[in-house]
């Protein structure tokens, strides 16, 4: 198993999306890049300690490569806009990718590269050097699952949720 963590704006949204998808083993929902140590999740919605809202996904490998998780996740959100996703608005959620290691980092140079000219603005997302991930509390953990009838879960992630079965993506998306 390989690790992947990135940031695309609420991590509900983006744990949702990659818990659908054939070959990742795990999705855990978390925070990354930022200085305090063991942040919680009243301190993240602040904006104030760096860390972005992510998941980090564990993933086979020989089922699914690193650079389509790249391109599911650069797809699964806006971006080209720097520290906002819709509504949300902060540093906390950003578009970032934190690879593990060099491979990881030129892989993710080289999808932002492939993938910019289906975008008219340019992607700002970033790559930021992944140091330590800090686990969400437990209710942030498989909350679509447990919270798909939320009016949050209904307006924003389920809408997600059919344009990654029925996009680009659909290949990759586990048969229920």
């Amino acid at each position: 198993m390989e690790l992947a963590t990135f940031g695309g704006g609420c991590f509900w949204c983006t744990e949702a999306l990659f818990q659908q998808i054939n070959g990742v083993l795990s999705v855990e929902s978390g925070y990354t890049g930022g200085a305090l140590e063991n942040p919680s999740y009243p301190a993240i919605c602040k904006g104030t300690t760096g860390h972005a809202e992510v998941i980090q996904v564990g993933f086979d490998p020989e089922s699914i490569a690193y650079e389509d998780l790249l391109r599911i996740h650069l797809s699964s959100h806006n971006p080209t806009t720097i520290n906002q996703q819709g509504a949300d608005r902060g540093t906390q959620y950003r578009s970032a990718i934190f690879p593990h290691n060099e491979v990881q980092r030129l892989s993710a140079e080289a999808v932002i590269r492939e993938l910019q000219a289906d975008y008219e603005d340019k992607i700002v997302t970033s790559l930021e050097s992944f140091e330590v991930f800090y686990k969400a509390e437990d209710e942030h953990q498989n909350y679509y699952n447990n919270h798909a009838e939320a009016r949050y879960c209904q307006i924003v992630i389920a809408p997600k949720l059919r344009r990654l079965q029925k996009g680009n993506h659909g290949d990759f998306v586990k048969s229920v």
